[in-house]
This record gives structure tokens, C-alpha cells and sequence, in this order.
């Protein structure tokens, strides 16, 4: 399927952003639109057909797997992050859609040709993925000297963040893109450790819980510091 960028809803936020229309046309036509279910994988780890993306809707995961075939989640892509081998090892990892999802893909060599003819967009792919680096590594260190309510609670924030359209603003009402053993897994808690954390948090005000996933932030401040 083409590319639609006049439509494409993070036109605006994403690293293609900073080419001018008729750069951004021209750049389409090397692409396409890509469609994944939940839990369909974007690339196995070992991939030697390797490929770019930029995610226009839902959320992807970043896994890698012990010994015993334990899931570790490193990292969650959100709307407008980019996806591939430029700048971070995925090579090594699983990327797979932690709900329905919309992405731009480009082959290795097409993106190559883009870079060489735009360096302002290898610049802002860069600045993309050191955003996205630090936000994994925000997300990894959520767990350090604090209880579970409070790392449920920081989660949920920054979900709510990345579900918002203001950089400064969590959105108030979101659907959650993870289950509660995805949840566990990023944390490092048993399921139901995080079923007990957001039944806390909903006793004490800090967030509603609409339906199976979805979240209303109440007093966010709460959720900081675990009520």
C-alpha cells in the first residue's frame, strides 16, 4: 500500500517532518504502509532483511528473551518513533506490535539513498533516537527504590504521555497498549503485583479504570509518588 502523507497523522511529529513537500513525496515513493495485528512481529531477532520504519498509530515492543524463553520488554515504540538498524541493535531483538498498528517502511537501501540525499533527515533521525534511548532507559530504571505502586503509577505516566499530542500534558483518557503481564514483564513484578498496584491506585483516586484498558487519569500527581 502507498504512502499518504497529506493524511498521515504524525506528518507533523515524526523525523520526515523536517523535509520540505516535495522531499517528503519523493521520499514516499521508496516506501510503503504496513499493517500489523497484536502480537505480530515487524522483525525477529537474526533478520537479515533488515528494514526501517516509522510508526503512524498504535504501539510496538521492544523483547529479548533468557535462557529459559523469559520475555524481557526493553523498550516501546509509540506514534511517530522510528524503527530500525540506523542507530539502535533491533538486529538482536524481537519488534513486535503490542496492538493493532499502522507503520511507513522503507528498505535498508532505500533509507541509505535517503540519508545520502537529506542530511537534515539522518540529523533528525538521530535526535529521534536518542529521544527514544532515553525514554527506554527511563522506562528500565522505573523499578529502582520504588514500591510497586509507584512504578505501576510511573508507567501508567508515561503511557499517558506518549498517548498525548502535548509534550507537556499526559492525556487524561487512554487505552492501555499492554497487558498485565507485558506490564509485569517491563517491571520486573508478578502479574498480580500489578493487578494489586492498579486496584491501589484506583482506591485511591489516582486513576479510573474504564472497561478492560481503559485508563482515566485522575490526580496524576498521586500516581508520582504512589499515593
Amino acid at each position: 500500500m502507498s504512502i499518504a502523507c497529506d493524511t498521515c497523522p504524525v506528518r507533523d511529529s515524526a523525523a520526515c517532518a523536517v523535509l520540505s513537500e516535495e522531499e517528503r513525496r519523493a521520499l514516499a515513493k521508496a516506501g510503503s504502509t504496513r499493517r500489523l495485528t497484536r502480537g505480530e512481529v515487524l522483525f525477529a531477532a537474526g533478520d537479515e532483511d533488515t528494514a526501517c520504519a516509522t510508526l503512524v498509530s498504535g504501539a510496538l515492543k521492544v523483547s529479548s528473551y533468557d535462557a529459559d524463553g523469559n520475555e524481557r520488554i526493553l523498550a516501546l515504540i509509540h506514534p511517530s518513533g522510528f524503527i530500525g538498524e540506523m542507530f539502535s541493535p533491533f538486529a538482536e531483538h524481537d519488534v513486535i506490535a503490542l496492538s493493532d498498528s499502522q507503520l511507513c517502511v522503507f528498505a535498508r537501501r532505500d533509507m541509505d539513498a535517503a540519508l545520502d540525499a537529506y542530511p537534515k533527515l539522518a540529523r533528525a533521525l538521530l535526535r529521534r533516537s536518542q529521544e527514544d534511548l532515553h525514554q527506554a532507559r527511563n522506562l528500565l530504571a522505573l523499578g529502582a527504590g520504588r514500591s510497586a505502586s509507584e512504578q505501576v503509577g510511573a508507567l501508567l505516566l508515561a503511557l499517558a504521555q506518549a498517548a498525548s499530542d502535548s509534550p507537556c500534558h499526559p492525556r487524561q483518557q487512554f487505552d492501555l497498549p499492554m497487558t498485565r503481564g507485558e506490564m509485569a514483564s517491563m517491571l520486573g513484578l508478578t502479574i498480580e503485583t500489578v493487578s494489586r498496584a492498579l486496584g491501589s491506585l484506583e482506591k485511591e483516586g489516582a486513576i479510573r479504570r474504564n472497561g478492560t484498558r481503559g485508563i482515566e487519569l485522575v490526580d496524576p500527581a498521586r500516581m508520582e509518588t504512589g499515593g
